[in-house]
């Protein structure tokens, strides 16, 4: 299940997930209007209730989340791992997914297992986003951080209140090897877009605008399975990091002009930093308990989509 909708689809892998683990958050990106430029509960919307305006608690969520995985990881039965562990994450934190623990004994074991699929695991961020009480980061267990070609690609969630993790969702999938089947040369994490926001350039305002400028095109996608979306609100030309998609928006013209149907998807809870915007995607009508799908990553320039991450865990 390398594809995300229909591996039967020749060659053709797209923007939405065909299996996961993990549960969902409430969230309002559900309700946004099924056009590109959809208007949403700002409050409430895209999985938290916080303040999405207050970069100062922003920063200080990150450096708690990306402080305990650098700390944590590369040993998680160690004492002091043992130790941060417990003063970061909330002894009730929720955990969502296929065979996670609750609390900080949880997110030890999620590491310690990583150990043993990848052997030598490092820890390597590539991206990370702060967004109201939300954080996520975008990194490769890695045996050799300079070859992103092996090991596994992941997205953790989490959500910080008053400095602890009370709740996480994790997402990993492996990285596959050999030469692209769509011909790319890039990886799944590469930056290649050459006019990529230099950090602290974009304004809060200025994100909420790319949220929920995202979330709408991806609902509009996937959810209406309205094409026309891709020639408004995609660059044709976007540089697509998933290995078995070419990139462009051709290969998803040709997938939705089809006859291969499947069902819709949405966005659950979504986060926008800088200029990436994350979105967490159900099936439409999903309960809290279902799984989601994938996590896609955009990133938004000038009223289009220019580039693309995803992370499609194996059922």
């Amino acid at each position: 299940m390398v594809t995300r909708v229909a591996a039967a689809v020749a060659g053709v892998a797209i923007l939405a997930g065909c299996s996961t683990a993990g549960s969902a958050s409430s969230s309002g990106d559900k309700a946004s209007s099924p056009t590109a430029a959809a208007v949403v509960d700002t409050t409430s919307a895209g999985g938290t209730s916080a303040d999405r305006s207050n970069s100062t608690v922003e920063a200080a969520n990150e450096k708690t989340v990306l402080t305990l995985l650098a700390d944590v990881f590369p040993d998680p039965t160690s004492e002091s791992a043992k130790t941060e562990a417990a003063a970061v994450v909330a002894p009730d934190a929720v955990a969502h997914g296929t065979g996670l623990a609750a609390g900080p004994s949880g997110l030890l074991d999620q590491f310690a297992a990583a150990h043993t699929r990848v052997a030598n695991a490092q820890a390597v961020v590539k991206h990370a986003a702060a967004d109201g009480d939300l954080v996520a980061v975008h990194w490769q267990v890695a045996s050799d951080p300079n070859d992103e070609r092996t090991g596994e690609a992941a997205v953790d969630l989490f959500r910080v209140t008053d400095g602890k993790i009370v709740e996480r969702w994790s997402f990993a999938q492996p990285i596959p090897t050999g030469t692209p089947a769509s011909g790319n040369t890039n990886t799944m994490f590469s930056d290649l877009y050459a006019k990529a926001a230099k950090p602290g350039s974009v304004t809060e305002a200025q994100e909420e605008t790319n949220r929920t400028f995202a979330v709408g095109a991806y609902n509009t996608l996937f959810r209406d399975q309205d094409v026309s979306v891709l020639d408004t609100s995609f660059d044709p030309n976007y540089l697509q990091h998933n290995s078995v998609a070419p990139n462009g928006t051709a290969a998803l013209k040709g997938f939705f002009s089809g006859s291969t149907k499947f069902p819709p998807q949405e966005s659950s809870i979504s986060l926008s930093d800088g200029d990436l915007v994350w979105t967490f995607s159900q099936s439409v009508g999903a309960k809290a308990s279902d799984p989601f799908l994938a996590v896609d990553i955009f990133r938004v320039d000038d009223k289009l989509i220019r580039e693309h991450w995803d992370v499609v865990p194996a059922s």
